[in-house]
């Protein structure tokens, strides 16, 4: 059947994305214009990745440039040898880009970039696929909101129109007249295991946030001593050559 000839709406509101050559080239042109421009550049990693928190951390350092992209783009900016690199000693940096880790480019004291980042934590609700970082039982008896996370005179029983949906999701309850009961106590997940999609949905349902979103410092260059510094996390910062 021929195509048809009738004019088609395109709609101006529709994004087009960029492709992923000028992504690239552009995040490779930002970092080393921030390089020149900052005293100080941080590798970071982030443990349980949330935009919106990483949106605040943005806001916090509004006076600074931060990149998560392409690791392997980011190392090229930086320059990957001692050859290559765009500021003396930057190239050490590379050592430390390695999985979900981003830059930090400002003029701020490292002791204070430090300082922010060890109080800062963002508590959300794990997803599937990420290890429990605890193991959460469910006790016998009736099933209420918060899964015995509070104690029963502070809660409310989980309502029976939710007892398909939960059994659904693995855990063998039953009504009782109206109430949602389990005759023996469930073991939602297991501290260090991974989570699947029925465990974090029964998670969040029992209101039961156990995901820290945090930032850590792995590693920091200065310009007026060309060093690259690697943070312990339990002993401070020790100093690299």
């Amino acid at each position: 059947m021929p195509k048809s000839k009738r004019n088609r709406i395109i709609h101006t509101s529709v994004v087009q994305k960029k492709p992923s050559k000028e992504r690239g080239v552009a995040l490779y042109e930002n970092v080393q214009t921030a390089i020149s421009s900052f005293a100080h550049i941080f590798v970071f990693d982030v443990a349980n990745m949330r935009n919106t928190y990483l949106k605040s951390v943005r806001q916090n350092f509004s006076d600074s440039r931060i990149f998560f992209g392409k690791t392997k783009v980011m190392a090229k900016a930086l320059g990957q040898t001692r050859e290559t690199e765009h500021a003396p000693g930057l190239w050490k940096l590379n050592a430390y880009l390695k999985g979900s880790v981003g830059l930090l480019c400002t003029n701020r004291a490292p002791e204070e970039v430090l300082n922010f980042f060890a109080e800062y934590v963002e508590v959300d609700f794990a997803r599937a696929g990420t290890e429990a970082s605890r193991t959460v039982v469910i006790p016998a008896g009736v099933v209420y909101s918060r899964g015995g996370e509070v104690a029963v005179e502070d809660d409310v029983m989980l309502p029976h129109s939710l007892e398909v949906m939960v059994r659904k999701w693995g855990m063998p309850t039953r009504l009782d007249k109206g109430k949602v009961v389990l005759d023996q106590e469930y073991t939602v997940c297991q501290q260090g295991k991974e989570l699947n999609s029925h465990q974090s949905a029964l998670l969040k349902l029992f209101g039961m946030a156990t995901a820290d979103f945090k930032v850590e410092i792995l590693a920091y260059w200065s310009a007026a001593t060309s060093e690259v510094t690697k943070v312990d996390q339990d002993a401070g910062a020790m100093e690299e050559g």
